[in-house]
């Protein structure tokens, strides 16, 4: 009984390596970058809510490297071909695991047949056409990535990824009036206010002014908040999620009629991303600055004027 149980473990052992092994890949794969050693790295939060370093380009560029396939040691790798994709996708969160590719690039690596060793493949996409940035939202995510694809009958393809980060540059608009702005509730309040412009780089500075023409109400405290509003889906579809970014007090305290309040905010301490305007048909995402008046009864009063965010060139 006890030999009999000992073979017994013997084998189960040794189905469980061969149950292991047969899921085990059949072979390594590396993407490399040519100009990796150089080109600026930037986080980049990845599905699993671990944080990647990825390699930063911008549209237009070429993006080139090398792509290793080493088989486990023992073994052989038979295929129906080898190519490497670049691909830009949108997925939304709803809609987990289905991707709109927007951009679709293809380089065959190799034909059918057999890897005993290890082998390297080069490959290079010229002047890539990358019109959106990288953006991981709420509900929303905009990736780039390269997909190697080692194609197989039977045994299954085998797949690697390689993420990389898109931004894209814009030169600061040749018009960029200022937001003027009256507000009131009838013989209670009446005020102005005033930014000095209706674009914004991410490192900017929001400067302007507010004045009290007409105050009957005890006002408590007033506050400039920056709000991002994510638009996904359309029609009856459409989901809107609005996030505080940021909240910044201007007064503390009840303002007088001829007074005035400044503004000066500072973007650079905030998460911001440039604004995206109907991306794809498939989402938006736009930027609000938002007055915030309390009265003594916790009544609030609010002002809301969009405007736009753009990455300026050599901004991070």
């Amino acid at each position: 009984l006890n030999c009999w149980s000992e073979s017994f473990g013997i084998c189960f052992y040794a189905l469980q390596n061969y149950i292991i092994g047969a899921f085990k890949p059949a072979c390594n794969i590396s993407i490399t970058f040519s100009d990796g050693k150089t080109r600026k790295q930037v986080p980049l939060k990845k599905e699993n809510g671990q944080t990647a370093m990825v390699p930063l380009f911008q549209s237009q560029e070429n993006i080139a490297g090398k792509i290793s396939i080493e088989p486990v040691q023992g073994k052989k790798v038979e295929h129906n071909g080898i190519k490497v994709e670049l691909l830009g996708q949108i997925e939304m969160y709803f809609d987990r695991g289905n991707f709109y590719d927007f951009t679709s690039l293809v380089r065959e690596l190799d034909v059918p047949g057999e890897i005993y060793e290890r082998k390297t493949y080069p490959f290079e996409f010229s002047t890539v056409e990358m019109p959106y940035e990288t953006y991981n939202g709420v509900n929303v995510r905009l990736r780039y990535v390269l997909k190697v694809t080692i194609s197989r009958g039977y045994a299954g393809s085998i797949v690697e990824y390689q993420d990389f980060m898109v931004r894209n540059y814009t030169p600061p608009p040749s018009i960029n009036t200022s937001i003027k702005m009256e507000v009131g509730i009838e013989d209670c309040l009446h005020i102005e206010f005033e930014y000095n412009k209706s674009k914004y780089h991410l490192k900017d500075v929001i400067i302007g002014k507010i004045y009290f023409l007409l105050v009957r109400i005890k006002i408590k405290n007033m506050d400039l908040e920056i709000r991002r509003r994510e638009s996904t889906g359309s029609g009856a579809n459409t989901h809107v999620e609005t996030e505080t970014l940021a909240k910044f007090e201007l007064m503390d305290g009840a303002p007088v009629r001829g007074e005035s309040i400044p503004i000066r905010l500072f973007l650079s301490p905030y998460e911001l991303t440039p604004t995206h305007r109907n991306i794809n048909n498939k989402f938006s995402v736009k930027y609000y600055l938002n007055l915030v008046l309390v009265d003594e009864e916790d009544r609030r009063y609010f002002k809301q004027q969009e405007v736009t965010i753009y990455r300026l060139a050599d901004t991070s």
